[in-house]
C-alpha cells in the first residue's frame, strides 16, 4: 500500500471531540470498516507517533490574544517535525480556521539547517519548487507579525486514512506536552516537558484524548453513524492555545473554553 502524503495546500472540515483513554479502541474497531492505518501509525511499536510543533507568536503574544478575541476565524503559525525531531523534512506550516473549516499551507523543507531561514528570512536554493511560494508566504508573516518561538508541543498520535473516500482522516492525539521555547529548535527537552492533558485543563473532567474526524466539503455517512453511535458531542481543542493558557497560567481562559478552538 503506497503512502498517503498530506498535500502542501488543504482544505478539510476538522470536527474535534475529547474522549476518555478507554474509548480508543472501540472507536479504531468502528473506523477499521472504512480506514487503514497511516503507515507511521502502522510501523510504531505501540500505533503511535510522535509529533513535535514549534509555535510562533510576537512578544506581545498577538496570534494568542487574536484567538481570544476572535468570533470565528484564528490562526497559527507554527514548525512540525516528527520522531525525536533531530532530522528532516521539516514542515513550516500557517493554519487558518473558521469555525471547523480549516485551510492549511505548509513547506517541506529537507535541510538539517532548517533554523537559518529563518535566521535569516532567506530561502535556500534547493527548496522544493511546490514549497517555495508557501515559504515566502510564511516568511513574509513572520515579518509583518515580528513572531518567533514561543512554546513547543509534543504528542503521539493514531492515525486512520479512508480507503473509501477521496480524503478523509481519523486521528487519536494523547499525551499531551510542551515546555517554552526561545529558540529555534523542534527537537523537546525531555526534561522540561510538562502535560497540559490534566483534567483541569478540560472541559470534561477523565476525557483526554483528542478525537479528530478531518474530511473536505462533505462528511461522510461512516463518520456521522460514529458520531451518533458512541454519542460524540462536538467541541474543540487548541494544542496552542490550550498549552500557552497552561503555561502563562490562564485559568479563565482554561476554564472557559475560549481557546479551545
Amino acid at each position: 500500500m503506497s503512502i498517503q502524503v498530506s498535500p502542501l495546500n488543504l482544505e478539510r472540515y476538522e470536527l474535534k471531540y475529547l474522549i476518555s483513554p478507554d474509548m480508543v479502541e472501540p472507536i479504531s474497531r468502528f473506523v477499521e470498516a472504512y480506514c487503514y492505518m497511516d503507515h507511521f501509525s502502522e510501523i510504531a511499536d505501540d500505533k503511535y507517533y510522535t509529533i513535535n510543533s514549534l509555535y510562533l507568536d510576537s512578544p506581545s503574544y498577538f496570534i494568542l490574544h487574536f484567538k481570544e478575541r476572535a468570533n470565528a476565524f484564528s490562526f497559527n503559525m507554527r514548525i512540525r517535525s516528527y520522531g525525536a525531531g533531530t532530522a528532516p523534512p521539516y514542515f513550516f506550516e500557517v493554519k487558518y480556521k473558521v469555525r471547523e473549516f480549516v485551510k492549511k499551507k505548509r513547506a517541506k523543507v529537507s535541510i538539517p539547517n532548517w533554523s537559518d531561514i529563518l535566521e535569516y528570512d532567506t530561502i535556500p536554493e534547493n527548496v522544493e519548487e511546490g514549497s517555495k511560494g508557501n515559504l515566502e508566504d510564511f516568511l513574509r508573516q513572520k515579518i509583518t507579525y515580528n513572531v518567533g518561538p514561543v512554546i513547543l508541543t509534543q504528542y503521539r498520535r493514531k492515525a486512520y486514512i479512508s480507503h473509501v473516500d477521496d480524503y478523509a482522516r481519523v486521528t487519536f492525539d494523547r499525551d499531551l506536552r510542551f515546555h517554552e521555547a526561545n529558540t529555534w529548535t523542534v527537537t523537546p527537552n525531555e526534561k522540561l516537558l510538562s502535560h497540559y492533558d490534566h483534567p483541569e485543563s478540560f472541559e470534561e473532567p477523565g476525557k483526554c484524548v483528542v478525537l479528530e474526524l478531518k474530511c473536505e466539503k462533505k462528511i461522510p455517512l461512516w463518520m456521522i453513524d460514529l458520531i451518533r453511535k458512541f454519542g460524540l458531542v462536538g467541541g474543540s481543542f487548541s494544542k496552542f492555545g490550550n498549552s500557552m493558557a497552561t503555561h502563562l497560567g490562564i485559568p479563565d481562559v482554561v476554564s472557559s473554553g475560549i481557546l479551545y478552538r
